[in-house]
């Protein structure tokens, strides 16, 4: 089944990149390192960046870390990274900004939290200066709901309301809609303080997953502004990779989302670009974008007792990664190609036929004989030592011939 159409958004430009309507969804993360820090942070964000993350947000909760920000943004600069930095504000944004306009001029994008401003209560003092900030500065928001801090006060009226329903709705359902209404009432009191909607991207994030999908159904329902996507403190390892990628491909399917972000917690000094890699891996994997050759491998079993065409997969998967510097440069289309390494004569000839390139090694017992295909059609037989080096050549020879340089 294709991916449905994108619903239909306004246009957000956030530090040239342009998020929503028809353009690409785009790749964020976050730094975890003190903002501080600005030769820490800086480094990550070019981490960041070189993964392949198209935004990157930093913490700015302190005078220190405001302070950073411009000579951050600076050191990125000099050093040829050319990605948008985000403010991610919360309690005290309305004085970081007011106090250190160097900060607030040298971010692409603010991130205000509701239920850390005052938003909804007697008045919208914190929440209206940030917006007055954003539209000094020329800068557009990110209005992002959480449910780990949502507005208590809009909670409260909505579960009172509830009450007094003839038929209330479960604790649950209100909580969602809390959600909801807290992002959509938030942007439409922006837009009162003149903010224009073309500045305005909302999210609101869950840890659930079927509870992501409700709320952004909903939201995506009620509203045109471009939807940021992430599994709010998705978690570690497997578990974290694999609620994100449900949660994230069941929206991204139904054509909701216009960013997205995997929330991932690292092991300590952990790699952080690996949320980048998973979000490019969901994109790639529904068929959305592309972003790097893909290979194709089978699992193995008893057929296949010999780890030769495991080590040869990750061999080639390697090659690959390392490749796409260059490749991306000089050789348009390339990430959209797919390789095949398979392990046994099962799968192995129909598995290669199906992608660009593929070569179907020798199972347990089987010949010692490796053919390879090039677009559905027998190229020739491999043998002996060198196969790997020899199908490394083809595949070099393939892409200089089927994706032209500039």
């Amino acid at each position: 089944m294709a991916v449905s159409p994108r619903r239909p958004t306004t246009v957000v430009d956030v530090g040239g990149v342009q998020v929503g309507g028809n353009h690409p969804v785009v790749v964020q993360s976050m730094t975890n390192t003190d903002t501080a820090d600005v030769e820490a942070t800086a480094e990550q964000v070019k981490a960041l960046a070189r993964a392949g993350s198209e935004l990157v947000r930093v913490t700015v909760n302190t005078e220190e870390a405001a302070a950073a920000v411009p000579r951050i943004v600076e050191k990125l600069d000099k050093d040829g990274i050319r990605v948008p930095v985000i403010g991610d504000f919360h309690y005290n944004g309305h004085l970081l900004l007011r106090k250190f306009p160097e900060c607030a001029r040298a971010l692409a994008k603010y991130r205000i939290n509701p239920g850390n401003v005052n938003i909804g209560r007697k008045h919208d003092d914190n929440f209206r200066v940030m917006i007055e900030a954003a539209l000094e500065y020329g800068r557009p928001v990110r209005i992002g709901v959480n449910w780990g801090s949502l507005d208590q006060a809009l909670l409260t009226r909505l579960m009172d309301e509830n009450a007094r329903r003839a038929q209330p709705r479960d604790a649950r359902a209100v909580m969602l809609e809390a959600i909801v209404v807290s992002a959509v009432e938030s942007a439409g009191a922006a837009e009162r303080y003149g903010l224009p909607g073309d500045r305005i991207i909302l999210s609101a994030k869950v840890s659930g997953v079927q509870d992501l999908v409700e709320v952004y159904r909903a939201m995506a329902a009620r509203c045109r502004y471009p939807l940021h996507l992430g599994l709010t403190e998705a978690g570690l390892g497997t578990k974290g990779i694999v609620a994100t990628t449900a949660a994230l491909s069941i929206l991204l399917q139904e054509g909701i989302g216009d960013t997205i972000r995997a929330s991932l917690t690292p092991l300590p000094g952990g790699d952080r670009s690996e949320e980048v890699r998973v979000c490019q891996q969901v994109l790639q994997s529904l068929g959305i974008r592309n972003f790097a050759p893909q290979v194709t491998a089978c699992p193995g079993c008893g057929r296949t007792t010999s780890t030769f065409f495991q080590e040869m997969a990750g061999q080639i998967q390697t090659y690959l990664l390392r490749q796409m510097p260059v490749w991306r440069k000089e050789r348009p289309g390339v990430e959209s190609l797919n390789v095949a390494v398979m392990g046994c004569v099962v799968n192995g000839p129909g598995e290669s036929k199906h992608a660009n390139i593929g070569i179907s090694l020798p199972g347990t017992f089987e010949d010692p004989v490796a053919p390879v295909y090039v677009d559905g059609r027998l190229l020739r037989t491999l043998r002996g030592e060198r196969i790997v080096d020899e199908f490394v050549e083809i595949l070099n020879g393939y892409v200089e011939t089927r994706y032209g340089s500039r």
